[in-house]
C-alpha cells in the first residue's frame, strides 16, 4: 500500500510528456544582427545592431538609436504601434511608433516612489508589465497616468524572463513559471524544471532548456519536446505556428505540427 501512495503523489508533479512536436524547416536566411526581436505576420522583422533599432520590411529599413542612453538592455514590438525599448543602465524606458518615432519616455528614477525596474514587457493600452527590483513585485504600471494598477506578491527568486500579451503575462524565475492575468491574478504556478528562457503565441508559451525547446501549451501545465535539428539556439520566438530560430548568423524558420 505505500508503494502506491508514493506512485500516485509523484507522478503529477512530472511536466513532461511523452510525444514530441514535429517541425519541418520552411527557409534559412542569411542575416546580420546583434539581436533579432520579431518578425510580424507579414514577414517584418525588428532587430537591434550596435544598439541602433532596425525595423526591416521588404521595401525599406527604418531606424531609432538613442546615444545619451547606451545599451539597450530588451525591445518588445508585440504592438507594433508601440514599441518599447528598455535601457537597464538608466531605468528607463522608450516608447515607439510604427514609423519609429519617439511618442512617450518613462524615465523610472523620477517616479515616486521610485522603481528599480529590471525586466518588462508590453501591456495592454498605456501600460507596461516591470519587475520591481526593490520590493520584488511583478507590476502592471500605466505609464500615461502614472500610476501601478496591480502587484504580485513578493517573488523570492531570481527574475530569468519576463513575456506578455494583452490578456497574461508570464513571469520565468529559477524556481518557478508564473502566470498572470491583466489584473495581477495569479491564475497558474508551475515547477521550473531547468528553464532558461520563453517565448509566447496565442497564449502558448516555448520554453528554452540548455539547446532544446519545450512547447507548453494553453490552459495546460505538460510541456512537449519540439524535434528540431542540432542547431546552438542563440534566440528563439513564435510567431502564429512558425518557430524562428536565430544562430550563426542565419535565421531559420520551422513550421510546428501542433495537434
Amino acid at each position: 500500500m505505500k508503494y502506491k501512495i508514493v506512485f500516485f503523489i509523484l507522478f503529477p508533479l512530472s511536466i513532461y510528456t511523452q510525444n514530441s512536436i514535429e517541425s519541418s524547416l520552411i527557409k534559412s536566411t542569411d542575416f546580420k544582427s546583434a539581436k533579432i526581436v520579431s518578425v510580424d505576420n507579414f514577414g517584418t522583422v525588428y532587430y537591434l545592431q550596435y544598439n541602433t533599432f532596425y525595423k526591416k520590411s521588404s521595401d525599406k529599413t527604418i531606424s531609432y538609436n538613442n546615444l545619451q542612453l547606451g545599451d539597450v538592455t530588451s525591445a518588445n514590438a508585440f504592438n507594433p504601434l508601440k514599441i518599447n525599448l528598455f535601457y537597464k543602465d538608466f531605468n528607463t524606458v522608450i516608447i515607439l511608433d510604427n514609423r519609429l518615432a519617439e511618442i512617450f519616455k518613462i524615465d523610472f528614477n523620477t517616479i515616486q516612489p521610485y522603481k528599480n525596474i529590471t525586466h518588462i514587457s508590453a501591456g495592454f493600452d498605456n501600460t507596461l508589465w516591470v519587475f520591481n527590483q526593490d520590493n520584488q513585485q511583478l507590476e502592471l504600471y500605466n505609464y500615461k497616468s502614472g500610476k501601478t494598477q496591480a502587484r504580485s506578491l513578493p517573488i523570492q527568486s531570481k527574475i530569468l524572463d519576463l513575456k506578455s500579451n494583452y490578456n497574461s503575462v508570464w513571469l520565468l524565475t529559477q524556481k518557478s513559471i508564473y502566470q498572470y492575468n491583466y489584473f495581477g491574478n495569479l491564475i497558474k504556478k508551475m515547477k521550473n524544471e531547468g528553464f532558461s528562457e520563453l517565448a509566447e503565441n496565442n497564449g502558448n508559451i516555448v520554453l528554452k532548456k540548455d539547446n532544446s525547446l519545450y512547447f507548453l501549451k494553453k490552459d495546460s501545465e505538460l510541456t512537449t519536446p519540439i524535434e528540431i535539428p542540432n542547431l546552438l539556439i542563440n534566440q528563439f520566438f513564435v510567431t502564429n505556428e512558425t518557430l524562428y530560430i536565430y544562430q550563426n548568423q542565419k535565421l531559420q524558420q520551422f513550421q510546428l505540427k501542433i495537434n
